[in-house]
């Protein structure tokens, strides 16, 4: 029963996607079919979040071959929150979608690609073997590829050529790490590598081998020099696909980043102050890269750059309260990204364009929907007490606890940039007058359906509202994250949780 429960995420999404695929001619069903199973996939995420917190880690051996030989899964706190996080918004998402991804796309295998990716993002956060998490990554990198291609727009394409180069070379550098470890310790199961590792004689190739787990996760993560990827290419595909990418993709590379230098590797002097230089150059590019951007929906892109280097600073300070931090930044940021780029698709529904020269008056016409977004925009921008405020205190807190100035003032002059850009957005989008529209483009300009106000918007509403809670009821939430850090700080819980004896 446990298995099944544990595992449910999985195959939930794995059988919504075949009987889309089956389905794939008629995009109606295939709508529905997509709510359902994104619905039920929440509920169980739900429960088994309910049953880790009361009950502790859930262990599942696969064919019950015992550790180290078999493919283990395992659900501790944070990976029972990433599962939490991707079933809730995949559910918004889901919802999402149905207005707007355009039947031909649906009826080419937009829903059961879709769920094929959700399902390859529960597999990464829940498996306990580093081979099968290869094995996740690889799945998540081939329904993203074909998500982003599908349409087959000039634009989407020479996206696509920067996006699978950069990932297949991730993979490359991923794969070459596992060989490597494998041939040290003779072992797969994270576990067991994080006691066998450090008996190895040879240390020198243990931190080489760490650090090409660092490239390889890095790459996925979007971290400096190896991001311009993400720019080029999350800009590009429908809004949905966009807000699911800049949601949860980015986060894949950084959770996989807690695991291996958690568990597996205990980073030394060097590694800690690596992460903080690449922290601080991050933030900064990703910021400077972000200023001078016409269209919203690239200035997002590159904003994602710049608040991952937020979480690998935290990295960088590796102390409990910097881990409460992250974990606190993850849950605020996958919900708002995601978010913000489902907004980005309600804003050129209503008036063709996301270039900042060519918007404005949307507060006039629309000034309910305006303020939902001024919540998103506005805890993205971390004003307090919005959900983006508290994680940062964490980190701000840390910085000048250990005498990390140069970290301090890069997520100073990050979270300036974040806040000026953001006051800028709102301005030229929400508050001047509209610009006197070309022939075309008035063409364009459609109110939002009945439907569409319910299918585009509902959504964003809830994830505005869950965004909204969080920030008003922090107190909770560092309860959960307290405990994360602790769990990532000691990780012997995690090690004897799947061994199942004492070390």
């Amino acid at each position: 029963m446990t298995a099944n429960i544990l595992l449910s995420p999985i195959l939930i999404h794995m059988i919504t996607a075949v009987i889309c695929l089956l389905l794939w001619q008629k995009a109606g069903p295939q709508k529905l079919i997509s709510i359902l199973g994104s619905t039920v996939a929440l509920l169980f995420s739900v429960m088994i979040f309910g049953l880790n917190w009361n009950w502790g880690s859930i262990v599942v051996f696969a064919g019950n071959w015992k550790p180290p030989y078999g493919i283990t899964f395992v659900s501790d706190t944070l990976s029972t929150v990433m599962v939490l996080l991707t079933c809730l918004v995949g559910f918004a998402v889901s919802i999402f979608s149905t207005s707007a991804i355009g039947d031909s796309r649906i009826k080419y295998g937009y829903f059961s690609i879709y769920h094929f990716l959700l399902m390859g993002l529960c597999g990464t956060f829940l498996t306990g073997d580093i081979f099968n998490m290869y094995v996740w990554f690889e799945i998540v990198i081939i329904s993203s590829f074909v998500l982003l291609t599908l349409g087959g727009k000039r634009m989407q394409m020479e996206a696509a050529v920067k996006y699978i180069a950069m990932n297949m070379l991730a993979s490359v550098i991923f794969l070459t790490a596992i060989g490597i470890l494998y041939g040290l310790t003779g072992s797969l199961n994270i576990a067991d590598l994080g006691l066998k590792v450090k008996n190895i004689e040879n240390q020198g190739l243990v931190q080489v081998t760490s650090l090409l787990f660092f490239i390889g996760f890095g790459i996925k993560s979007a971290v400096f020099p190896l991001y311009f990827w993400l720019p080029s290419s999350y800009h590009t595909p429908p809004s949905a696909i966009a807000a699911i990418f800049g949601g949860l993709l980015t986060k894949m590379g950084i959770y996989a980043l807690l695991r291996v230098f958690t568990i597996i590797f205990q980073p030394d002097q060097f590694m800690l102050q690596f992460f903080s230089v690449i922290a601080i150059t991050t933030m900064i590019t990703g910021a400077l890269g972000a200023i001078n951007k016409k269209s919203i929906r690239r200035m997002f892109s590159y904003l994602i750059v710049c608040h991952i280097g937020y979480l690998i600073a935290g990295m960088g300070l590796y102390s409990t309260l910097a881990f409460s931090g992250i974990v606190f930044y993850l849950i605020h940021d996958i919900i708002i990204k995601s978010n913000l780029f489902m907004m980005t698709g309600i804003i050129y529904k209503i008036r063709a364009s996301t270039d900042l020269r060519r918007l404005g008056g949307l507060y006039k016409d629309y000034p309910k929907l305006s303020l939902v977004m001024a919540v998103i925009m506005f805890s993205l921008a971390g004003i307090p007490p919005l959900s983006g405020f508290w994680p940062k205190i964490h980190l701000v807190t840390e910085s000048v606890a250990q005498g990390k100035y140069l970290v301090l003032a890069a997520i100073i002059f990050a979270s300036f940039i974040t806040l000026i850009l953001i006051a800028k957005v709102w301005a030229e989008v929400f508050w001047k007058e509209l610009p006197k529209p070309n022939p075309e483009e008035v063409d364009k300009f459609k109110p939002l359906s009945v439907t569409e106000k319910i299918s585009l918007v509902l959504p964003i509403v809830f994830l505005a509202a869950i965004s909204l809670i969080i920030g008003l009821n922090a107190g909770s939430i560092l309860e959960i994250t307290d405990r994360i850090a602790n769990e990532m700080m000691n990780p012997t819980l995690y090690i004897e949780s799947v061994l199942g004896k004492k070390i």
